[in-house]
């Protein structure tokens, strides 16, 4: 004899409870009604005691079948509602999604991407966690961030990278230099006598690369003066007149006072791209991908600079 009682010798006794009649139960369940009797009584016998008094107009709870009554349509609801929880989590519609961003993503639409997924889908907790390039890759790879924003991504093994814009990149310069107060866009080599406050290749080397390209196709190479792990640290050095830079076009939007960017004659560009698992696990991410998409206006389809995954 079994000491244990499943699920669906519950929804059995309940029926009856509800009805207080064997017949009505069963075509309820839409099972004949002799193997309903039958569940019941294997319920009776589990528990050792009567649960429903047999009587002339159907049947009655005794004190223990009332109890057990109240208790099983409480944990009926319980296990209703993890149901449904488990149904919008499995359509990415509630749960935790992690995303990694590098800091200068959110200079442009990344901030409306969040707000319009936080809408959508209110009940999807986001964790946001600014980290480099390369402290995302090792956690997108494990599944502990389940998104990665970054700022000129390189191609990984394992990921799946979609390229989301594109920008031009602007000179930074104090508010004193000669050539703060010129219009228009200027040729990279009028830089190339200044001393440069950029960032590190340890941290972010497609992005130094990029921005190093810039200079060369102006023909120089710049002198490095200083090095800074941020954008806003290095515009503000800029700012403070420790020398000038070449950053992403959203970088102005910073409005550092002391600081001016003025656009660069240039063929170079800097962009925004987003890493996911070659195959997403979490349906929430799923919807944020969607949201990027349209958000951005960019096409991230499966053969958008994806890495083979051999």
């Amino acid at each position: 004899m079994k000491n244990e009682l499943e699920l669906r010798q519950m929804r059995y006794f309940l029926a009856v409870a509800e009805t207080l009649h064997f017949g009505r139960a069963a075509s309820q369940l839409r099972i004949a009604q002799p193997n309903l009797s039958l569940q019941i009584k294997k319920i009776e016998q589990t528990l050792g005691h009567a649960l429903l008094t047999r009587t002339t107009r159907g049947v009655a709870l005794t004190p223990a079948g009332q109890f057990l009554a109240a208790r099983a349509a409480t944990l009926r609801g319980s296990f209703d509602d993890a149901i449904r929880t488990a149904r919008r989590i499995g359509n990415g519609e509630e749960g935790t999604l992690s995303v990694g961003f590098s800091g200068s993503a959110m200079y442009g639409r990344l901030p409306f991407v969040l707000d319009r997924f936080r809408r959508q889908y209110p009940k999807v907790q986001v964790q946001l966690r600014e980290m480099y390039a390369h402290e995302q890759q090792p956690l997108l790879l494990d599944g502990t961030l389940d998104v990665g924003f970054i700022r000129d991504g390189s191609r990984v093994q394992g990921l799946k990278m979609s390229s989301l814009s594109k920008e031009p990149f602007v000179a930074v310069l104090p508010q004193s230099h000669r050539l703060a107060k010129g219009s228009g866009a200027m040729s990279p080599g009028a830089l190339q006598d200044e001393p440069f406050v950029l960032f590190s290749p340890r941290i972010a080397r497609l992005a130094f690369e990029r921005t190093l390209a810039v200079c060369t196709a102006g023909g120089f190479t710049p002198n490095i003066a200083l090095e800074a792990p941020q954008w806003v640290t290095i515009v503000s050095l800029v700012a403070a007149g420790m020398g000038v830079s070449v950053a992403p076009e959203s970088v102005a939007r910073l409005n550092i006072p002391g600081a001016v960017f003025r656009r660069l004659r240039s063929r170079g560009s800097s962009s925004i791209d987003l890493w996911t698992e070659a195959a997403i696990r979490n349906p929430a991410a799923g919807h944020l991908v969607k949201i990027a998409k349209n958000e951005f206006g960019q096409n991230l389809s499966a053969a958008s600079l994806a890495e083979p995954d051999s």
